[in-house]
Order: C-alpha cells, then structure tokens, then sequence
C-alpha cells in the first residue's frame, strides 16, 4: 500500500451514513465506501437507501447495506445499530447528515414548522451522536463523528431563518461533544457546505437568489456533490486527521470568505 493510500484508507473500518439517500449525504458516503470502509446507508426513505447502498456495492466491490430509518426515532437508531453490530460488530464513523429546509418568511413561520425543522435537523443529530457515539466511547477504539453543518450557520442567511438556527446549533454540539470524547479518541467534526443544489434548497434558488450568491462567492459556481468527498474522507481518517476534532470544514467556494 502506498504512503497516500494509507494515510486516507479506511480498509476495515464500518461507517454509518445518516440522511445518505439524499445527493449530497448519499455522495459523501459513496466516497466513505470508495476509500474502503463497509457502510451502512441510512435514510427515511428506504428505496432511496437501498438503491444507494447497491450502486456504493457496484463501484466499490466492498460492503454496503440499505436501512430505512426515521433519524427522529430513537427506536429507529437503536434498532439500526443493533443492525450494524450484529453485521459488522462495530462502528468506527458515523456521518450525521440528515435535514430539511424551507424558506418561509420570519412572520409566517408555524410553531409545528419550526418543531418539524429542530427535530430533523438537530434532535436527529443529538440522538446519532448519543447512540453511535456511545458505541464508540465503549468500545475504547476511537472513531470519528462528521456532522453536517451548513455556510448559513453563520454568519447566518436570508430566507433559511430555522434552517440557520439548526446548523449553528450543530456546530456548538460538534464542539461540545469533541471536547468530551477527546480523552476516548472519538473525534467530532463537522463539514459545511456552502451552495450545491439539491432537492431541498433548489426551489429557494431564484435567478435574483442566485446571483447574489455567485457574486458573494469567490470562486462563482455552485459546488458538485463529489466535491465533499475530500474532506469527509480525511476526516474520517484515523491516519490523516488523528489531531483534527472540534472543527467546521468549509466547503464552499470561499463564500464564508466574502466580505465586500
């Protein structure tokens, strides 16, 4: 094995990818399985995770299972990783990337939609870190945690006024927690995407919307979902990131950059 292909190999570890039926999550585990590690693929929509985990099997060669599972539910993720450890027997990564999104105005907002959006979006990574995360911390072997965070955590942007509050609240849970586990060896990062459309965030992309955000960001295009691949794999890397914990990745094109 090449100096490069063990510093980034995850040959023998297990990861689970939450939300991972979606483009971008769904990318990001494409690229755990790439790198070697046996993933289980997560998702509310179970097809979704099925047909994932089965083109992760075809491109890889390596190991891939499909699960449907309500990330909201702590019943849902126990069960899952029962699942995984009576596969596999352990869990090594876990990619936390469930969300949703919407853009109605401050005014109009609903209290069932605010509760609807905090529970996907952050209860659901509360309850993933308890739960894998425990696993990890028991089990005395290390991991690696990667939350998925967003550029609109802060400073936070127009229209995704919920949405916002979620992914800073991910932020300060990804820097809690690495605080925590540090003395297990359970690191806790996070990866914040800036623009990649996807189906959530695509029907908020008006031509006024878009511009401004070409023109806030340096490099003046939205990202590919394979451009995240990169930082979830090194952050998965016991070799490449062993003194990285606490810290938010910014994928994005230089638009946390932009000033004036």
């Amino acid at each position: 094995m090449s100096y490069l292909e063990n510093l980034f190999s995850l040959d023998g570890k297990v990861a689970v990818a939450i939300g991972a039926g979606g483009v971008l999550a769904g990318a990001m585990a494409d690229a755990l399985g790439g790198a070697g590690a046996r993933v289980a693929v997560l998702d509310l929509n179970g097809e979704a995770a099925d047909e994932r985990a089965a083109a992760n099997r075809e491109a890889t060669g390596g190991e891939s299972l499909g699960m449907a599972v309500d990330a909201t539910s702590e019943k849902d993720l126990r069960k899952a990783l029962g699942q995984v450890l009576s596969l596999w027997g352990r869990v090594d990564i876990l990619l936390n990337a469930p969300g949703i999104n919407s853009g109605t105005p401050f005014f109009e907002i609903t209290e069932e939609e605010w509760d609807r959006i905090m529970t996907v979006n952050l209860k659901s990574m509360f309850l993933a870190c308890q739960i894998f995360g425990q696993e990890m911390v028991d089990r005395g072997e290390g991991g690696s945690v990667i939350n998925i965070s967003s550029a609109s955590s802060g400073p936070p942007l127009s229209k995704v006024f919920t949405y916002s509050i979620t992914k800073a609240g991910v932020n300060n849970l990804t820097q809690f927690l690495a605080r925590e586990w540090a003395p297990h060896s359970v690191r806790v990062n996070a990866v914040a995407p800036g623009f990649f459309p996807a189906e959530q965030n695509r029907k908020l992309l008006t031509e006024e919307r878009t511009a401004s955000i070409m023109g806030h960001t340096p490099m003046g295009r939205f990202g590919e979902a394979d451009e995240l691949a990169g930082a979830v794999v090194w952050l998965a890397s016991t070799q490449a990131s062993s003194f990285v914990t606490g810290t938010v990745i910014r994928v994005d094109g230089g638009f946390t950059a932009m000033t004036i």
